[in-house]
C-alpha cells in the first residue's frame, strides 16, 4: 500500500511561515492499493490539491471514506474537481450516525446557504454506501471500521492488503469513552500489529486537562496505544491549529525520548502535508 497525506491539520486550516513544514490543510489521506485501487480518507481542505492532480491525469474512480462530518473533514469536498467531471465515478462510504444516511450527512454541507452548488448537481457518477460495522473489500484491500470515541461519533479504519496493515484513528479520545466509543483496550486490539498507525495527537498532557471530553487525545496517549498494540510505526496526526512547526518538532522529540526509555524499536514521526509512505 502506498499512502500520501494531503492534509494533517485539525479543526481549521491555517497558513503562515510557522506552518510551512507540516502544512496547514485539514485531514485528507490518499491510499493506493497494490492493484491500483484509489481510496481517499476524509475530505478536508487537502482534498482540493488531490483533486487537481487527479483530473490532470484523466477520468478516475474514487472510493471516498469518511470518518465523520465535522467541518474540517468536509471542507474540501465542494472544491474536489473530479466531482464536476462526468467521466469520473465517486463511491462514498461512511456511517450516518445521527443522520438517516451518509448521503444526507454529506449533502447537507453543500446545501444553500452553506454552498451555492448542491451535491445533487455534481456531474460525476456518485453513489453512497452506509457502513457502520463489519469488514468489506475495496479491490484487494480489506477495510474494517471501528466507532471512534468522539463528540458526534464517527469511524476509524483498518486497511489490510497482502499481509500489510494501516490503521487510521483520527478524532479519537483514548482516555474518555464517549457514547458509542470503545475502551482503550478495544482500540489496542483493533490496532494490534499494524505496520503503521496514524492517530490523533492534538493535545499536550497539560492542554488535555482543560479539554477533556472534547474528543481528542494527547501525544502521550497515542504513544501508549502504539506500544501496547505492538505497531511498527506511529504517525502523530490532526495537529492543533495553533501548533507551529517548532512545537510539533518538540512533541516528536518528547515522544522519541519516551520510546527510548521504553527501549522500544517503534518509529515515531509527525505526519506532514505532502508526506508519502509505503508499507
Amino acid at each position: 500500500m502506498w499512502i500520501r497525506f494531503w492534509g494533517a491539520r485539525g479543526s481549521v486550516p491555517v497558513s503562515g511561515r510557522e506552518y510551512l513544514r507540516y502544512g496547514g490543510d485539514t485531514t485528507c489521506i490518499e491510499l493506493r492499493s497494490a492493484g491500483g485501487e484509489l481510496i481517499i480518507l476524509d475530505a478536508g481542505t487537502g482534498m482540493r490539491g488531490l483533486g487537481n492532480r487527479l483530473v490532470a491525469n484523466g477520468p478516475v474512480e474514487v472510493n471516498l471514506l469518511f470518518t465523520h462530518a465535522h467541518w474540517d473533514h468536509l471542507l474540501g469536498l465542494p472544491f474536489f474537481k473530479p466531482l464536476y467531471d462526468a467521466a469520473c465515478r465517486l463511491r462514498v462510504f461512511g456511517c450516518p450516525c445521527s443522520q438517516e444516511s451518509i448521503q444526507e450527512l454529506i449533502s447537507g454541507a453543500m446545501e444553500p446557504p452553506n454552498f451555492p452548488v448542491r451535491l445533487s448537481d455534481a456531474k460525476a457518477e456518485v453513489s453512497f454506501h452506509d457502513h457502520c460495522g463489519g469488514s468489506f473489500l475495496l479491490g484487494g484491500v480489506l477495510v474494517t471500521p471501528i466507532l471512534l470515541s468522539h463528540t458526534n461519533p464517527g469511524l476509524g479504519y483498518r486497511f489490510e492488503e497482502a499481509g500489510r496493515c494501516l490503521v487510521v484513528l483520527t478524532d479519537n479520545e483514548l482516555r474518555y469513552q464517549h457514547p458509542e466509543g470503545k475502551t482503550f483496550a478495544e482500540y489496542v486490539e483493533f490496532c494490534r500489529g499494524a505496520d503503521l498507525l496514524i492517530h490523533d495527537a492534538q493535545y499536550t498532557p497539560g492542554e488535555y486537562e482543560r479539554k477533556r471530553r472534547w474528543g481528542h487525545s494527547t501525544y502521550r496517549d497515542a504513544v501508549d496505544l502504539a506500544l501496547e498494540a505492538n505497531v511498527k510505526a506511529l504517525g502523530l496526526f490532526h495537529h492543533d491549529q495553533d501548533r507551529t512547526d517548532a512545537d510539533i518538532d518538540e512533541i516528536v522529540e518528547t515522544c522519541r525520548e519516551l520510546l527510548a526509555r521504553e527501549r522500544a524499536g517503534l518509529e515515531c514521526f509527525a505526519v506532514r502535508q505532502g508526506m508519502e509512505r509505503e508499507i
